[in-house]
């Protein structure tokens, strides 16, 4: 096993680290695993699993939401919610970093990409945040660190993956991230509230604005009520079991289209743009799920996460200290993959001690996201880092830096997802029950 275990991390770091494909780099472990370990055929194996990673039809929905998100990236949503949360957050603690936060979170809740999150809300934020003399460190930790909820507020593409390829319920993985998704939105802006009152205005929190009369505040809040209706949409067909999360996926895609034309920005361009665009990434996306389910079924045949879990169940760890271990771990390699391959690696070989250890696979689908999170604001492979640097021109590791302090509440809500697993469980057992 310690041979095998060896052959196939080095097989693994070696195709990553020579700049391989993803999914070529997948497939080509998987290939070495079998061929070198097994006297299985490999080319019935890599044909079948192929096949079977393709016409799920749950996966159906992520180039659905992936298109979705396009649309909104160019519907002129960001602009939209800047300008209506602004008058109501003028006297709270923090003020305007806190649209940063908000803002991030509602888009994720409909566009479910971290990248596109970050990318859409700093094109106007970071500008206007440094005009008004807010603290750069904080408007760059607030916008890397609060898009990545686009991973874990439903609709989220990484959950109908993990879903996907551990055979769970996507509308209970939807349901499940409502809760740890609030709670990361108050951990956050709690910080921002601490942080100001301490720091007050020398500290980089900006300038009151002008009063704004009611009246004005409640016209420019209509600029959310497509969004909002958006997320009631999407969330309400499944969760009142109107809809699948595909067929939610085809209302949430008609209903972008809609806001994208109300806001004046959809025509026949935008309309082309977005869905190739959407295609290139749920292709790639897909590629990837093919590669990772090989790899899985490689593992399978040679026996690896078996007597790996053996293995670590003969150690008679706690399942808290299994997780502590995990989390590491996947910190350590959430710095060099994407999130999508840490979920399917991780998933492919981790997932059966999951199991042993009577871990909730929900509630792991959960924290495995969170830890993805986590890697979007992490270097070297950081992708929410490289978006603000192509915004800011920072140094890569100054923008690392502004993100520590919501790193370190990540962690925290992991710590209170564990001891109150009823965080993440408790939507979901109520559709159930």
């Amino acid at each position: 096993m310690l041979t095998l275990s060896l052959v196939t991390l080095f097989t693994l770091a070696l195709l990553l680290g020579g700049g391989v494909w993803i999914a070529f780099a997948l497939l080509g472990t998987g290939w070495v695993a079998l061929s070198g370990f097994s006297s299985f055929e490999v080319g019935p194996i890599l044909a079948s699993d192929f096949w079977g990673a393709s016409y799920g039809w749950d996966l159906t929905a992520l180039p659905m939401f992936v298109w979705m998100g396009e649309i909104l990236f160019r519907s002129g949503l960001a602009d939209n919610m800047f300008r209506a949360l602004s008058p109501w957050l003028n006297r709270l603690p923090g003020r305007l970093l806190h649209s940063n936060i908000i803002g991030s979170g509602l888009f994720a809740a409909v566009c479910g990409s971290s990248a596109a999150t970050c990318a859409t809300v700093g094109k106007m934020s970071l500008p206007e945040l440094e005009r008004r003399g807010y603290s750069e460190t904080l408007a760059m930790g607030t916008l890397a660190s609060a898009s990545t909820l686009g991973l874990l507020i439903p609709p989220s593409i990484m959950m109908i993956v993990y879903g996907v390829v551990t055979e769970q319920s996507i509308s209970r993985l939807f349901m499940a991230g409502v809760g740890p998704g609030l709670l990361l939105l108050a951990l956050f802006m709690g910080y921002l509230v601490i942080w100001s009152l301490t720091a007050g205005r020398h500290g980089g929190a900006g300038h009151a604005e002008p009063p704004m009369p009611f009246l004005e505040k409640v016209r420019n809040s209509w600029r959310l009520i497509p969004l909002l209706l958006l997320i009631a949409g999407i969330l309400g067909s499944i969760y009142g079991g109107v809809a699948s999360p595909t067929e939610a996926a085809a209302v949430g895609v008609v209903l972008s289209m809609l806001i994208a034309r109300w806001n004046g920005h959809f025509n026949k361009a935008i309309f082309l743009e977005s869905m190739f665009s959407g295609l290139r990434t749920s292709c790639m996306i897909a590629f990837i799920i093919a590669g990772a389910s090989f790899l899985s079924s490689a593992m399978e045949f040679t026996h690896l996460p078996r007597e790996l879990a053996n293995a670590i169940a003969a150690m008679g760890l706690s399942p808290n200290v299994l997780l502590v271990m995990l989390t590491l771990f996947l910190l350590v390699l959430g710095c060099f993959l994407d999130g999508i391959s840490l979920i399917l690696l991780v998933t492919s070989i981790i997932m059966p001690l999951v199991t042993a250890a009577g871990i909730d696979p929900i509630w792991f689908g959960i924290y495995l996201i969170i830890v993805v999170e986590i890697s979007q604001i992490t270097p070297p492979v950081g992708f929410n880092l490289f978006v603000i640097q192509g915004l800011t021109g920072k140094n890569i590791f100054t923008i690392a830096k502004a993100t520590l302090p919501f790193f370190l509440l990540m962690l925290v809500a992991i710590v209170l997802m564990r001891v109150f697993p009823e965080i993440v469980l408790y939507i979901p057992q109520a559709m159930s029950g």
